[in-house]
């Protein structure tokens, strides 16, 4: 259906257009979490050649499970809003640290990319709280 067609579609009776609320705010601490696991997921692209191209695994299991982890990455971004989602990013942390069994070299990418699940953890949580201490002395909340 065209965007003509739509826009030329009553709505009927009794039905109106869809409004939508406001957005949920985000946190820092959920933003950048999110971020890390998106980034985690776009680098993955990478080894998934890396292994393919030395024979490492048969291609169907490294773009299976290369486009799986990236896919997994992808929707665990969504969500770190949630003490469960936090949780599961970090045993997806563990799992890309054991990719280093698979790839050596994956040890050192998962060290890296660890550290900076680390960093975005605690300072996202840093900025929350002085976040929600701002807008307690603004009376904001």
């Amino acid at each position: 259906m065209t965007d003509a067609n739509r826009a030329s579609r009553p709505t009927g009776p009794g039905r109106a257009p869809r409004v939508r609320g406001p957005r949920r705010e985000r946190g820092a601490q959920e933003s950048l979490l999110s971020i890390a696991l998106v980034l985690e997921a776009i680098m993955f692209f990478f080894p998934m050649l890396v292994v393919f191209g030395k024979g490492t695994l048969p291609p169907a299991l490294a773009f299976g499970g290369g486009i799986g982890a990236m896919v997994v990455l992808a929707l665990a971004s969504r969500l770190t809003g949630k003490p469960a989602g936090v949780w599961f990013g970090w045993l997806l942390q563990a799992a890309i640290l054991a990719t280093g069994f698979i790839e050596p070299f994956m040890f050192a990418v998962a060290v890296v990319f660890l550290a900076l699940w680390v960093f975005c953890f605690v300072k996202g949580g840093q900025l929350d709280r002085q976040n929600a201490a701002r807008r307690a002395a603004l009376g904001e909340d």
